[in-house]
């Protein structure tokens, strides 16, 4: 069986998509581009194609092309022979033939320059590559997947990025959503990096409490998944062995409680809006997120309690997976 972090997680309309993408393009040869925010996971998606596809059997190989100087970078992919620059004792294989049979995934593709641009077209185009200072052409069967958090139809307007091989590189484009667009997505993933990070800290049985869960829930994870996986480990390290994280277990930027109690701008308003948000929450909870009940509750007509929601931007799906999530985990005990 495959290892759960080889698929998008999630059940949002979004990730059903890449993932219909996905088994379309997994047996083909044709090239992929895979855009998307940093974070998103685009070698995940990258990884899963060629794991799931006709290529399995072969190599992975990935490079980041922005991580590597562009003097360095052009023999990194192609190789070179020996005598082709000082330090070049011995021939060695780039890493566009170590993927024959296989697929090579290049990450950030758009900061790769000009003339490298140039032999990456033409390698696509002819499947041969030339080592650096030896003239032998050589046959490569290489599955080509590329990614970029760049806009490249701007960067080709700029001059920054051939046209020509923006082409050849998006046969098929697959663009991975923001977290922020995925909300469906978002217990699924805090209850998988918590399973996950705590069986490695032997943490087996920690959950989120309903508040800690809102909160989590409603930040706008500009860092995507790489940022929610970053914070439910944090949390893990934090929460010692207490077997729940708590809202105070939160950065302060996603527990904005936090941040402005300690400055000397909390003003009454957003103490009283922080108030009115928390009473919210918690009277729905009550009444299992019955908009009526909650309502008759607190003393407000459904068209009061509806205002109010919206005004605090409080989402009864989310906070519903919220509850059902902290409902199926285990129980501390007393």
């Amino acid at each position: 069986m495959q290892d759960q972090d080889s698929y998008l997680i999630g059940i949002s309309p979004a990730v059903d998509r890449v993932r219909t993408l996905i088994a379309k393009v997994k047996d083909l040869n044709a090239p992929v581009l895979i855009t998307g925010e940093s974070g998103t996971g685009k070698e995940l998606i990258a990884r899963a194609i060629h794991e799931t596809g006709a290529r399995r059997g072969g190599p992975f190989v990935a490079v980041n092309c922005g991580a590597i100087p562009d003097q360095l970078l052009e023999s990194e992919l192609f190789g070179y022979a020996r005598g082709a620059f000082t330090g070049a004792v011995r021939d060695r294989a780039g890493l566009i033939e170590e993927a024959d049979g296989g697929t090579f995934f290049l990450d950030e593709v758009g900061d790769l320059s000009l003339p490298l641009q140039a032999k990456l077209l033409r390698l696509i185009q002819e499947r041969e590559v030339r080592r650096v200072g030896e003239n032998r052409l050589r046959s490569v069967d290489v599955r080509f997947i590329s990614a970029t958090n760049k806009n490249l139809d701007r960067e080709i307007e700029q001059g920054n990025f051939r046209e020509d091989l923006y082409y050849r590189l998006r046969i098929i484009d697959i663009e991975i959503p923001p977290l922020r667009e995925r909300r469906d997505d978002l217990v699924l993933l805090l209850e998988h990096f918590a399973g996950k990070f705590g069986r490695e800290l032997n943490k087996e049985q920690v959950r989120f409490t309903p508040r800690a869960l809102e909160l989590l829930t409603c930040y706008s994870w500009p860092g995507n998944v790489r940022e929610l996986q970053n914070e439910v480990q944090r949390c893990l390290i934090l929460n010692g062995e207490n077997i729940q994280i708590h809202e105070d277990h939160l950065s302060p930027k996603i527990n904005l409680r936090q941040e402005m109690s300690g400055g000397d701008d909390y003003s009454f308003s957003e103490a009283k809006a922080e108030f009115v948000r928390r009473f919210l929450n918690q009277a729905l909870q009550r009444c299992n997120y019955n908009k009526a009940r909650t309502a008759e509750e607190i003393g407000l007509s459904r068209q009061g309690l509806f205002k109010l929601l919206k005004k605090h931007r409080i989402d009864l799906a989310i906070g519903r997976r919220a509850n059902s999530a902290a409902e199926r985990s285990p129980r501390s005990s007393p």
